[in-house]
């Protein structure tokens, strides 16, 4: 596997990443804010990056500001807005054809960095605050957006399900607000918090390609002209919210539906920085990560109890959920058969196949992060979230040398906490 180093610096109290390689085509450039996930931020967090790709102080109109897009012989930006454990996650995102592959004067890497540093800390605006027609128009967006949540039944569920699970922590709000905290913000209202976002928040930005940190720290100096505190270089604690179960809680909710959503929440209390993160990686992997893992047999091919049925593990906040879609007359049975994989994974009945297959697709999947510039980006900025340092081949020699003994010993320590279904209106009322 390739040696992967970043250089890393910083300015402006601005984290600062660098991987020099020649093994892309295109400069990959991607900035991280991040924030607590809380009440009265998450709303205007959200909101906050769809008014910045509308203009800025050079590009007010939102053609210009595209148009400055293409002259970069067609850069993409973009951004996205997620939760990682108890933190809400802003990202900014560019890729941009390397230098040596066109016939610039000026190098393309700062004018990209330069544009990104724009649209970041120069925004458009008016009379001293955002342009109020690009927060109206961009609320009819975000609304859109949250309003299309309980549209995806299965996205709705898992969400649902989370909010239930952990309805008195932080990481029960969804990332991208809500629409009752939208409609207040004004464009004086949202200026002021994004002052105090922009100056206060933990950044990171991170740039892979033919370049070096002693080449674009200058770069990133001009162009992220902001005045930011020294707590802002603060790292993130890492840390979150971890509970004991009393009691399993069975939440049933009742819509327009004709499939049944079964989704149950458990806690792991384990996160990536814990040095068994590589078993439960495995553990997740057999119980519902892939096509061989025993909640696809068991559950959807042996019993044909599911139309799907898997599950996911997020690592920074230590919780693993199960989503499965079923016809609304087998709920009992669905659930015995879903605890019954439960049992068996801290029984340790664990297969010889199911512990090899399991380690095979992990381990190539960690492989092939190294072909994806934005995926080594994010590979990273885990280690820069948790406070943990892992590289990829050390995550794939953890993960090869986990045994049934380890995954049964974490297995005893999941604890099902939230059964959450989904089911029609008829029969119910």
């Amino acid at each position: 596997m390739k040696h992967i180093q970043f250089e890393r610096g910083s300015t402006r109290n601005i984290r600062v990443h660098v991987l020099p390689t020649e093994q892309f085509k295109t400069y990959a450039i991607s900035v991280y804010i991040g924030t607590p996930l809380e009440e009265d931020t998450v709303t205007p967090t959200a909101f906050i990056p769809f008014v910045l790709r509308r203009g800025t102080e050079t590009y007010p109109e939102t053609k210009q500001f595209r148009e400055r897009l293409d002259d970069l012989y067609g850069a993409g930006f973009g951004f996205d807005i997620y939760k990682r454990g108890d933190y809400q996650m802003v990202q900014f995102r560019m890729d941009l054809i390397q230098d040596h592959y066109v016939n610039s004067p000026e190098s393309l890497l700062q004018k990209g960095i330069q544009f990104v540093g724009e649209a970041i800390t120069k925004p458009a605006l008016e009379d001293g605050h955002f342009v109020s027609k690009y927060i109206e128009s961009e609320k009819i967006s975000l609304q859109k957006r949250i309003e299309s949540i309980v549209n995806d039944k299965i996205k709705y569920a898992a969400e649902r399900c989370v909010e239930e699970m952990c309805k008195n922590e932080p990481y029960r709000l969804h990332p991208l607000g809500n629409i009752e905290a939208l409609q207040k913000l004004t464009p004086e209202s949202l200026y002021t918090y994004y002052q105090h976002w922009i100056q206060t928040s933990p950044i990171d930005i991170y740039i892979v390609g033919q370049t070096s940190l002693e080449e674009v720290l200058p770069i990133i100096e001009k162009s992220f002209d902001i005045d930011r505190t020294s707590a802002s270089l603060t790292a993130y604690s890492g840390k979150t919210e971890h509970r004991q179960v009393s009691e399993v809680r069975e939440v049933i909710e009742q819509l327009d539906v004709n499939q049944g959503k079964l989704n149950l929440g458990l806690r792991a209390n384990l996160t990536y920085a814990d040095p068994a993160y590589p078993t439960m990686l495995m553990y997740n992997g057999i119980l519902g990560g892939y096509p061989h893992s025993k909640l696809f047999i068991n559950v959807r091919e042996k019993a044909s109890l599911a139309y799907y049925a898997s599950s996911r593990l997020d690592g920074h906040k230590g919780i693993l959920t199960i989503q499965s879609g079923i016809e609304i007359q087998n709920y009992e049975k669905a659930v015995t058969i879903i605890r019954e994989q439960l049992e068996a994974m801290a029984k340790g009945e664990i297969s010889d196949v199911e512990l090899q297959q399991t380690q095979a697709m992990i381990s190539g999947h960690l492989r092939e992060l190294q072909d994806s510039a934005f995926e080594l980006i994010s590979f990273d900025f885990n280690n820069i979230l948790s406070g943990v340092e892992r590289t990829v081949p050390s995550l794939v020699e953890a993960v090869l040398a986990v045994d049934k003994e380890h995954i049964q010993n974490i297995a005893k320590q999941v604890q099902l906490d939230t059964i959450y279904f989904l089911r029609d209106r008829k029969g119910g009322e």
